[in-house]
């Protein structure tokens, strides 16, 4: 091959390289991107006066002198709004009783008629709250179009069944209402406090509670009405439910005075890696996810390490070329291409039903270190084939035993490529869900103890498994999407860094090795 044409491969090859760092880097940064942002509005946002509250109450963290005077100047803007609340339900109450009036008038007939009326006039007198007296006037109302109505009468038989259509009309749309309005601004001042942390407050996120005061000012509806029959989606005012009555003034007042009523302000919520969760991660942190995580990671290394590091010994400087080393070689390959979930069952047959362990750290640690043995094994034994065979046969010429060579020359030579696959399997245990799936991993009330004398026997969260579990089977999985978001960030930067660390350990050790 002439010169010319073996430099203008070498630049081909060189730029098509170049091309596929670019490329891969490109990909990963549309990958991580997206992820990293949205994951740092886990720890990163506009926090409401509730969620200061919610840390002063729960936590014990923060001012509560501040809290206190920033709630009560929150309260004094939210006041006329529950004012207007109560009016409207004084309103509805004033009507139902105006019907109970009519009902009466019929109860004072010397008929059938009357004799009917008493008993529903009793009946409702025992009613202690406003739905329940409803329920009874439209069992009147229904019962009184099913019956022979004297002319002198009907004008007041219309007159109830007119108040029981405009009350019930109105009573699922307020309800609904104000389940919105619960969920923006927490209990009513008076209400019973809830006994889900979830109710006790409310929206402490301010890009949440945007999304939540749009569902109070509108309502969602489909429009059927296209040629093509497809539905569209449209949103109605909700005011137009209650015009006329004293609620309509509340929606523009709240839409005018939202910032004022939850004091938004941008926070760096530190907590959400040192709090543990409140209320399946409603509120509070992750801490716990990551202390398993360390747990299952560190436990899985404790195993794996020694046994792969001995292996490639073995296979490099002890074994012979043989049926049996080929088998051994065999196996270490197959179980590196084995789908970790095999590795999750096994670890179910074996150290639960089979060695009686009860779900937990040492469980899960040991299933992990099978699943990352293979890759320390492979990264040790080409660290060690990577160290010159004149370093090997100074020592031996030197006198010192084979065993010596390899304590003292060998291994502190290929301890760069050894820790690199370290750290390594280090990011892929500490990303594994499924292994731990059926071993280790316990729901987001799982509480690990500080101390590993005491983890190991004890199930655990972790930051894989609670991903999966809050993507696949929260409740309020829409609710909690930053928490996913911020869970998955987390995760990915301790891979991240695991792998960083890996290269400058290597680089630092292998300067030293050349100095």
């Amino acid at each position: 091959m002439r010169l010319a044409t073996r430099k203008l491969l070498d630049k081909a090859f060189s730029g098509v390289g170049l091309m596929s760092i670019v490329v891969m880097a490109a990909a990963l940064l549309v990958i991580l991107v997206p992820i990293f942002k949205r994951g740092i509005g886990a720890f990163v946002f506009k926090a409401t006066v509730e969620h200061r509250l919610l840390l002063v109450e729960k936590f014990q963290r923060g001012s509560k002198t501040a809290v206190a005077t920033e709630a009560a100047q929150v309260d004094s803007v939210r006041k006329p709004m529950y004012d207007m609340i109560n009016r409207y339900t004084a309103e509805q109450q004033t009507t139902l009783d105006e019907a109970v009036r009519t009902i009466k008038e019929l109860a004072a007939r010397d008929d059938s008629l009357g004799r009917f009326a008493k008993r529903r006039l009793k009946r409702m007198e025992e009613c202690a709250t406003f739905t329940d007296r409803l329920q009874n006037l439209c069992r009147v109302r229904d019962s009184l179009k099913r019956r022979e109505i004297p002319d002198e009468v009907k004008a007041q038989v219309e007159k109830i069944s007119g108040i029981a259509m405009r009350i019930e009309t109105r009573t699922e749309p307020f309800q609904e209402f104000n389940e919105v309005l619960h969920k923006l601004f927490g209990p009513s001042p008076g209400e019973p406090p809830p006994v889900m942390p979830s109710s006790q407050y409310g929206q402490t996120r301010w890009d949440r509670a945007q999304l939540v005061l749009h569902d109070l000012l509108y309502i969602e509806k489909w429009d059927y009405s296209g040629t093509n029959g497809m539905g569209t989606k449209v949103y109605e005012p909700r005011v137009s439910q209650f015009e006329g009555s004293a609620l309509a003034p509340l929606f523009p007042y709240v839409e005018e005075n939202i910032e004022e009523m939850l004091k938004p302000r941008l926070t760096f919520y530190w907590g959400f890696f040192a709090d543990s969760s409140l209320d399946a991660h409603i509120f509070g942190g992750i801490f716990p996810e990551l202390l398993g995580t360390v747990y299952l990671t560190i436990g899985a290394i404790l195993f794996a390490v020694p046994l792969g590091i001995i292996a490639a010994i073995y296979f490099t400087e002890y074994a012979r070329a043989g049926k049996v080393v080929g088998f051994l070689r065999i196996c270490v390959s197959t179980l590196a291409g084995v789908p970790s979930i095999v590795f999750g069952m096994f670890g179910l047959a074996f150290f639960l039903n089979t060695c009686h362990m009860p779900k937990c750290v040492l469980a899960g640690s040991l299933t992990l270190g099978l699943l990352i043995l293979p890759t320390i094994i492979r990264a040790s034994e080409e660290a060690i084939r990577a160290v010159p065979h004149t370093y090997k046969e100074a020592a031996l010429s030197l006198g010192a035993g084979r065993w010596h060579t390899v304590t003292s020359v060998i291994l502190p030579a290929s301890l760069p490529g050894i820790l690199t696959g370290i750290v390594i399997s280090m990011g892929r245990a500490a990303g594994e869900t499924a292994p731990i799936i059926f071993t280790a991993a316990a729901s987001v009330a799982a509480v690990l103890s500080m101390n590993p004398l005491e983890a190991w026997s004890q199930p655990t969260a972790a930051l894989s498994w609670n991903i999966y579990n809050l993507c696949t089977e929260h409740e309020a999985v829409d609710e909690i999407r930053h928490v996913q978001f911020g869970m998955v960030t987390v995760l990915v930067s301790v891979v991240l860094l695991l792998n960083l660390t890996a290269i400058i350990i290597r680089a630092r050790i292998s300067k030293k090795l050349k100095g």
